[in-house]
């Protein structure tokens, strides 16, 4: 993964490899400028496996990452060159498009 790229107070993201994978997907992109994992929450969904959902842009254009794997919940915070809602919207369907096998 593109270590310079990953940043915060921790480097960990649930779903073993492929949450990893996703992320280092993600920071394969040109418009990602930083990713930055926040805290992991246990017990917050009902169980199943492993998803990955993109969240709406804020109006700056950066976007989250839900993670879950099972009743675990983590956000990704994903710093872009996006300058508005919109573009941080198109952002999201390359990065859906880039991360599709793995979700």
């Amino acid at each position: 993964m593109g270590s310079s790229k990953l940043g915060g107070d921790h480097t960990t993201i649930i779903g073993g490899r492929r949450g990893r994978k996703i992320v280092a997907k993600i920071s394969t992109s040109e418009k990602v400028k930083r990713i930055v994992p926040g805290i992991i929450k246990v017990g917050m969904s009902s169980g199943g496996g492993f998803r990955a959902k993109f969240l709406r842009p804020d109006e700056r254009g950066n976007l989250r990452l839900l993670l879950r794997e099972g009743s675990t919940v983590q956000e990704i915070f994903i710093v872009t060159t996006a300058k508005n809602f919109k573009e941080g919207s198109d952002i999201i369907k390359e990065l859906e498009r880039i991360i599709g096998d793995f979700k």
